[in-house]
């Protein structure tokens, strides 16, 4: 497996992917594929942190991080994370979440948020965001807003996620 940054030739091959991999998931709204194409040309964005895993010359995941603010802090958004049914419960997913994680850091990014499952995510070090004092906007359920300190040394962050205006998620 190859965990690299997406390319511009990738978008198609990524639309259909997360279109895919959302298809029929509890949580989601269909649009997922659209909201990665509109973070893509977003204030948001950061190329870096825009990973494929490549599987035998196929692209068999996606994650994005984007930027976020957080009691005036700057703070990254995952979302989304996308693996074809095919190669779910292989790895694909761990490896983009740590991947990720270890080019955020490099980046100077303190704290990783995620809205998503806590068996899940809990794996790679995200507990309840309010553990940090983050908290969530109105309409997003506590229990499933996590978050994970990517630097030891990270400076506090304390308020309410201000995210990209491309979620659609007010304050």
């Amino acid at each position: 497996m190859l965990i690299r940054q997406e390319k511009q030739t990738d978008f198609a091959a990524v639309y259909q992917l997360v279109k895919t991999a959302f298809a029929g998931a509890e949580h989601a709204d269909g649009n997922e594929q659209d909201l990665v194409d509109a973070l893509r040309k977003s204030e948001a964005f950061i190329p870096a942190l825009s990973l494929v895993a490549e599987i035998a010359g196929e692209i068999a995941g996606y994650i994005l991080f984007t930027k976020a603010r957080a009691g005036g802090e700057p703070v990254l958004v995952l979302a989304p994370l996308a693996v074809l049914p095919g190669y779910r419960k292989r790895g694909v997913g761990g490896a983009l979440i740590r991947e990720g994680h270890r080019i955020a850091a490099m980046l100077g990014y303190g704290y990783s948020l995620v809205l998503g499952s806590v068996n899940y995510y809990q794996r790679f070090g995200y507990v309840p965001a309010g553990t940090f004092g983050i908290r969530a906007p109105a309409g997003i359920p506590a229990a499933n807003f996590m978050a994970v300190r990517l630097i030891r040394d990270a400076r506090a962050v304390c308020g309410t996620v201000l995210y990209a205006k491309e979620f659609g998620i007010s304050e």
